[in-house]
């Protein structure tokens, strides 16, 4: 099937994706690691970017989870135009490049992957019971976008990505999944096919299952799956979900990012509240812009 990058619908849903990332990263940095009732005492209802946190942002700034998909995104673009389409080595020469620009943030297990790449050239560590993690799975967006023409060459893109950092099953279960997901989610399916694709995750990666949910918010990739599908799934509405999502507390920047990229798909960048899109630091939402573009025109070359 080919996809018509003129299609203003396709086109606002995967910025709305982007930009829902960003957002629900810049909201969820607030509170991370906090217990919902530390959030509760502190800020009642947190809804608002407003930096500070752990990492003492500025309001509007954004963490790990979209810089480097943004470095992800620049990786596949480069590649594409020197030739060198969905290369690993690219990938992990702009992850490195990423950490030494110093970024604000930046997990164990991604500077684990990093380190050693930088040690021994290797694009892939073996596989990994400590690699269970979400830092993959955080940044895949732009592996979806590049590939949206073909559902196969985005796993293939995904794993590619994830594994410099992160190689464990569960991990590559969530990074598929996910991916599929808002792939669905981009390319139009409705609430049902919607859900239809979760219960598939959940039948194949049984770990997965969201019901009853167990209020785990952390960084094992299990528990921040279970929570963005409880929260994904329980608000139809983008602004409940991740304003829910984030007051769970714990790893609230990813698991922000990731239902905000979600519910972001579903609704498209117009239906975004205006104040949280305005909130965010403008070079983040020119870079996003841009690379929403460039990556969908991947798609449509690759599909010529």
């Amino acid at each position: 099937m080919r996809y018509d990058l003129n299609d203003p619908a396709l086109l606002d849903r995967a910025l709305g994706a982007y930009l829902g990332l960003a957002i629900g990263d810049a909201l969820g940095a607030t509170v991370e690691f906090m217990t919902p009732r530390e959030i509760a005492l502190r800020h009642g209802v947190h809804r608002d970017i407003t930096g500070g946190g752990w990492l003492k942002l500025a309001p509007g700034k954004v963490t790990d989870d979209t810089t480097m998909s943004l470095a992800l995104g620049d990786a596949l673009i480069d590649g594409a135009a020197s030739g060198r389409p969905h290369d690993a080595q690219l990938i992990a020469q702009a992850f490195v490049a990423w950490w030494r620009g110093k970024p604000v943030d930046c997990g164990n297990t991604c500077r684990r992957g990093i380190l050693r790449f930088i040690h021994d050239g290797t694009v892939a560590g073996p596989v990994n019971d400590g690699d269970a993690g979400n830092g993959a799975l955080m940044r895949n967006l732009p592996a979806v976008l590049a590939t949206l023409h073909d559902e196969a060459a985005m796993a293939r893109v995904s794993l590619v990505q994830a594994h410099v950092t992160h190689h464990n099953p569960l991990s590559d279960a969530a990074v598929l999944g996910l991916g599929g997901l808002v792939r669905a989610l981009i390319l139009g399916a409705d609430a049902a096919a919607a859900q239809v694709q979760i219960d598939a995750l959940v039948a194949a990666q049984p770990a997965f299952r969201y019901t009853p949910y167990r209020g785990r918010a952390s960084g094992f990739v299990v528990d921040t799956v279970q929570t963005v599908l409880h929260f994904f799934t329980r608000h139809a509405d983008m602004e409940a979900a991740v304003v829910a999502t984030v007051n769970q507390g714990d790893d609230a920047d990813t698991t922000g990012a990731l239902v905000g990229m979600l519910a972001g798909a579903r609704c498209g960048a117009a239906a975004l509240p205006r104040r949280w899109v305005q909130r965010l630091e403008p070079a983040v939402r020119e870079a996003i812009t841009r690379q929403t573009t460039a990556l969908l025109a991947l798609t449509e070359v690759a599909h010529v």
